[in-house]
């Protein structure tokens, strides 16, 4: 049997919940990564400014924010890099399994005691590549599970989305609580444990995925290695004499760095779009649906600048601006990171039944990008109620705007994935998904600017300004749609 027989037979498997049984491989895959990392977030704000007494590093709360934006924003900016060598070298099977690898040897790092700025650095960056490998290919590892036209997508896209939810609800609570029983260092170790397991699993059961993404989509060639070596080198000599000149000139610093990240991720998608848009091996076909892709892609952009502030911003608040008593109980601050995995677990299954239900009768792609975008608006809008007020607040603020940003996150994240892979065209195709990623880049190299701007005293203009610009361009991809649907050319 072809690899093509193989994967045409893939697609009409219907036994894991009404989909492929390789979804299963990466459900459970999915799953351990994202407990690990939404584990090792929940504690990474509060380890870098709670003072030394208490286990911490003792940072400032306005560069831990901005670091964890950053980290963020790296995290997005390395995923079109684990795509390309997905696509030109290992193959998307292989590059999960490697970056599996990588994170895991990250979260030890961090795991070892007695470490300090120095080890928590050494520790994100292998995360950062590990992910960067990880975390376009899984997803295009899903998309490969189904036809072009198979209606089972944007279905099968959110199962795997509960899995991401699933590993986040259960992480914060136990990496959160060994924190308290025993330090961070501990907490850390519980992330390494579950990225282990992970790994094992993947490898276990991989055969579930067949011959889906197992060579390379457009492998490189021996006359290219050469040029893309050289263009490495330069590169990354560029970057070494950045560094360079500007600590010879003593401009060097953290917040420079920050804002040089920031730039590259704004700047990155912009460039990646051109290159795509201008490549020989893309259709006009192709090209078409890519420039559908661009709106949805800027509109999604406000919205990941509002959800992934809730590791940061939401951080904060959680510690200093809530009375953390919730039913008579009182809780760790990670606790309300719990909120948005419990409502993508509550909710996700309706969505994806909805979805599956309707089949061809669903609103369009970007119907459910831009009302969700509006609706992730709406949540930051909340905040301003009990903005400004003095003394604690009531957890229910923050717990209602983490809950409506779950409604808008199902309808823009998941389905932007997919249609990231459905429109993909062939020479890029995971290269497309670490692209659609660069908008979390993006909205994180933003947030690495603006969050420190957040207190007390900023809180209203802080949330009525990020909301309002949301709510505007969810509006503006609703009055775009027609154009967008027009491009996507899906009957062609």
């Amino acid at each position: 049997m072809t690899a093509t027989d193989t994967e045409r037979t893939t697609r009409q498997q219907y036994g894991f919940f009404g989909h492929p049984w390789g979804l299963s491989n990466l459900f459970a895959t999915e799953f351990w990564e994202r407990f690990s990392y939404f584990g090792m977030r929940a504690i990474l704000a509060y380890y870098m400014y709670y003072q030394v007494s208490s286990g911490g590093l003792g940072l400032s709360r306005e560069l831990a924010t901005a670091l964890v934006s950053v980290y963020g924003a790296m995290l997005y900016m390395t995923s079109p890099i684990g795509a390309w060598l997905a696509d030109r070298v290992f193959g998307a099977q292989r590059a999960v399994a490697i970056g599996a690898l990588v994170i895991m040897c990250g979260h030890i790092v961090l795991s070892l005691p007695g470490g300090g700025v120095g080890t928590l650095y050494a520790g994100l960056m292998l995360i950062i590549l590990g992910t960067g490998l990880l975390k376009p290919n899984v997803s295009r590892l899903v998309g490969n599970l189904y036809g072009e036209k198979d209606t089972r997508r944007d279905g099968g896209f959110l199962i795997f989305w509960m899995s991401v939810h699933l590993g986040a609800f259960l992480a914060p609570l136990v990496v959160g609580g060994l924190r308290s029983a025993g330090g961070f260092h501990l907490g850390f170790a519980a992330a390494a444990v579950g990225m282990a397991i992970g790994v094992v699993w993947y490898t276990v059961s991989r055969r579930l995925l067949a011959g889906t993404g197992k060579a390379p989509a457009n492998p490189i060639t021996p006359e290219e290695r050469g040029r893309i070596g050289r263009a490495i080198l330069l590169g990354f000599l560029v970057l070494l004499a950045y560094f360079v000149i500007t600590g010879l000139c003593g401009v060097l610093s953290v917040d420079l760095v920050i804002y040089t990240i920031s730039a590259v991720g704004i700047v990155l998608p912009i460039v990646y779009f051109w290159v795509i848009l201008r490549s020989k091996k893309v259709t006009e076909l192709e090209r078409s649906r890519v420039w559908a892709l661009i709106p949805m892609f800027l509109a999604s952009i406000f919205f990941a600048m509002i959800n992934d502030q809730k590791p940061s911003i939401g951080a904060v608040y959680a510690a200093s601006r809530i009375d953390r008593n919730v039913f008579g109980i009182s809780v760790n601050p990670e606790f309300f990171q719990t909120v948005e995995p419990i409502t993508v677990l509550i909710l996700a299954p309706i969505f994806a039944w909805m979805w599956t239900r309707l089949g061809t009768r669903q609103i369009s792609t970007p119907t459910k990008i831009g009302l969700g975008v509006i609706i992730g608006g709406i949540s930051f809008l909340m905040l301003i109620i009990p903005a400004g007020q003095s003394g604690l607040v009531s957890p229910w603020w923050l717990i209602g705007s983490f809950a409506v940003s779950v409604v808008g996150q199902l309808l823009a994240q998941p389905v932007g994935n997919a249609v990231s892979t459905r429109l993909a065209p062939v020479a890029f195709s995971s290269q497309m998904v670490g692209l659609w990623l660069l908008s979390n880049a993006a909205a994180d190299g933003i947030n690495g600017v603006v969050t420190p701007l957040y207190s007390v005293a900023t809180e209203t203009p802080y949330f009525l300004i990020i909301a309002g610009a949301a709510v505007l361009a969810g509006i503006g991809l609703l009055l775009m749609r027609r154009w967008v649907r027009v491009r996507m050319r899906e009957n062609e």
